[in-house]
């Protein structure tokens, strides 16, 4: 009967953790409806900015100061992932792709100690600051809502810097989000901006990237300092969203596995109760059986 007992507090306690991983199953689904929405209706729009962004950027008779292409002496990594677990592999997904970066293309600056790690995140907060990474910043709230606003002063900070010649070259980690079951490991330049000609991703370019006429107004220098830093802060504030609704898909889908899982666990151990239950009551009435036959005899 001990095993009994014990076979039913497990089954007790299997049926609560289902329900805990399906409750965070439905919040994670809703806050990935938010996230996505938004995501989805901001990412054309940011395409088409990037492509003009590049596109003007190229003109070698009005550069702006964020397409200035320097020697890599100073890099900057913004590594971006989330506050919490229980989502499968996407925090250390983040944090191996960074290394992997690092390793490839980094690796003279971090000797040199002059690669800097901007975390966002507590998971890679925690992690860099383990590493004897120089981790000059770091920010858990601004991946929690992540807005405009909240994230425009970063962006501007790291433009400022940049254009100042404090980084040479600043360039994002983070999950970039395809659907609620997968999420593409991404990393992507920041600053210097990506001029159409330097632009390697063909997959990126947009029909803006074809030999286009523009006509501008005011004058070519006005747009490209009024427009430039804008998109640039678009860009900082999209990979927030890419990264929040990747973030919630990646709980939802490690979510609706844990309960699959709680599911099938669960019908193994009643399984395995009905055969302990039937084995006791088989022993009973043995044991009766075997009492009767002695007091007959």
């Amino acid at each position: 009967m001990a095993n009994l007992k014990e076979v039913r507090s497990r089954i007790a306690s299997v049926k609560n953790t289902q329900q805990i991983t399906s409750a965070m199953k439905m919040v994670s689904a809703s806050k990935l409806r938010k996230g996505q929405n938004a995501l989805l209706k901001m990412r054309p729009y940011d395409e088409k900015l990037q492509a003009i962004m590049q596109h003007i950027s190229s003109d070698s008779s009005a550069q702006s100061v964020y397409a200035e292409e320097r020697k890599k002496d100073n890099v900057l990594l913004v590594v971006v992932a989330s506050n919490r677990g229980l989502c499968g592999a996407f925090n250390t997904n983040v944090i191996d792709k960074a290394e992997d970066v690092i390793a490839n293309r980094f690796a003279e600056q971090k000797n040199n100690n002059r690669l800097y790690i901007y975390a966002v995140g507590k998971k890679v907060v925690q992690y860099f600051a383990q590493s004897n990474y120089q981790v000059i910043g770091n920010d858990e709230d601004m991946i929690e809502k992540p807005t405009f606003e909240g994230v425009k002063s970063t962006a501007e900070n790291l433009m400022q810097k940049f254009v100042d010649g404090e980084y040479d070259h600043i360039e994002f980690v983070y999950n970039k989000f395809k659907n609620a079951a997968t999420q593409i490991l991404t990393s992507e330049k920041f600053l210097p901006v990506v001029s159409e000609e330097n632009n390697e991703d063909d997959d990126d370019k947009t029909s803006l990237s074809i030999e286009t006429e523009y006509i501008y107004e005011p004058d070519k220098e006005q747009i490209i300092k009024e427009l430039v830093p804008k998109i640039l802060k678009l860009q900082f504030f999209k990979v927030f969203l890419d990264s929040h609704a990747a973030e919630h898909g990646a709980r939802m889908t490690a979510m609706h596995q844990a309960t699959e899982n709680a599911k099938e666990l669960l019908r193994e151990l009643r399984l395995s109760y009905n055969k302990a239950r039937q084995a006791a009551i088989t022993n009973e009435i043995m044991e009766i059986t075997s009492g009767a036959n002695a007091l007959r005899d």
